[in-house]
């Protein structure tokens, strides 16, 4: 008697796995995809998806953490490591004008993206606490250089970091949309332009 093999094959790869749902939340946004898209995608049943990674929430928030490793630290190295906040916002830009565009994954920001149009408020809450973590390094980073004289005394840091967020979440849209890197850096160069 021949018994067919349950759940997982052998061969299960989870990161392989990680890899291939990503890139569907990040083409569909988590609203959009479904199951069926993720099963396929990765290539294992439902039954399967379950036992691996518990449910659609569980999977995104696994892949929201791989995403950030990979593809959303630049922001949080580049204000480490550039000298003035001015010259790490100047590097995010630049960076994001390359990662939004390079065209080994889908365009844009998968932690901007994802959220668009979902209806789970858990989804849209944690990926704007993520956003809103981002803009909070950018504020702190502001008001150090304010402390240090590096920016005039008058600046508003809360504001230059909100500008700065909308610029990268401006970017991240008109990627998806067909921007191309040089377009984008050229935006980055031009907010540039609006640092005191």
């Amino acid at each position: 008697m021949v018994t067919g093999q349950r759940g997982r094959p052998r061969s299960f790869d989870r990161g392989a796995a990680l890899d291939k749902a990503m890139t569907a939340f990040w083409e569909r946004g988590y609203e959009a995809t479904s199951i069926s898209d993720l099963t396929a995608s990765i290539g294992i049943s439902a039954p399967s998806l379950y036992a691996a990674f518990g449910d659609k929430r569980k999977l995104f928030d696994e892949v929201v953490v791989v995403y950030g490793g990979r593809y959303g630290d630049f922001a949080a190295v580049a204000l480490a490591e550039e000298p003035t906040a001015r010259a790490a916002v100047g590097r995010i830009l630049r960076e994001a004008a390359q990662v939004y565009t390079d065209p080994a994954h889908p365009p844009g920001c998968m932690v901007i993206s994802a959220a668009i149009n979902t209806t789970s408020e858990e989804v849209a809450q944690a990926l704007r606490e993520r956003r809103n973590a981002n803009l909070e390094l950018f504020e702190r980073r502001i008001r150090a250089d304010v402390a240090t004289g590096a920016l005039p005394a008058d600046t508003d840091a809360r504001a230059l970091a909100r500008y700065a967020g909308a610029v990268l979440q401006g970017m991240s849209q008109q990627s998806r949309d067909g921007a191309t890197r040089e377009e984008l850096e050229a935006v980055a160069e031009r907010a540039l332009l609006a640092w005191p």
